[in-house]
């Protein structure tokens, strides 16, 4: 990112692969995402710790399924993907990337870092050949899903649930 005389901004991240001490930046900003979806849905939603079990996190770590959004040594972000196949009846057969999770620290929203991380994703998607880039998200998630439609994110499917049991 540019400041206005042309020089690269201190505001900027940097997206890389997550390590293993990036665990804990990472679960705190997991924390910050699921107490937004308590707040939410506190009939679904409980609280938990940790958010993101750290086998969990072992295991996308050894895929290299988690990027971090790294500013000046602080992670501030988070993008977790999976690779799902997709097979069987009546659907085509295909190989798609799925957002699991992605976050940005609260006080960092608004600063493109989302658009950064899921930049980078988008890049690997091409680059591997992959048929689609799939996600959910929260109806509530007003930002999110503003960011997703602004890339061409279209609905694929929707959710329903009768609550008047």
């Amino acid at each position: 990112m540019m400041d206005e005389k042309g020089k690269k901004s201190e505001n900027t991240a940097t997206i890389r692969l997550a390590t293993e001490q990036d665990y804990d930046a990472v679960e705190r900003i997991m924390k910050q995402v699921h107490r937004m979806h308590v707040g939410w849905r506190p009939d679904i939603y409980v609280d938990m710790d940790p958010i993101l079990p750290y086998d969990r996190y072992q295991a996308h770590l050894a895929e290299q399924q988690i990027f971090v959004a790294d500013l000046k040594g602080e992670v501030v972000g988070l993008l977790i993907y999976l690779v799902r196949q997709i097979c069987g009846g009546p659907v085509k057969e295909r190989e798609v990337l799925f957002v699991d999770s992605m976050a940005v620290e609260e006080k960092y929203r608004g600063r493109g870092i989302g658009h950064k991380l899921f930049d980078t994703l988008l890049e690997l998607c091409r680059e591997r050949k992959y048929d689609g880039l799939e996600l959910q998200v929260n109806a509530r998630n007003a930002a999110a899903r503003a960011m997703y439609e602004k890339y061409g994110f279209t609905e694929k499917s929707v959710n329903m649930e009768f609550l008047g049991l």
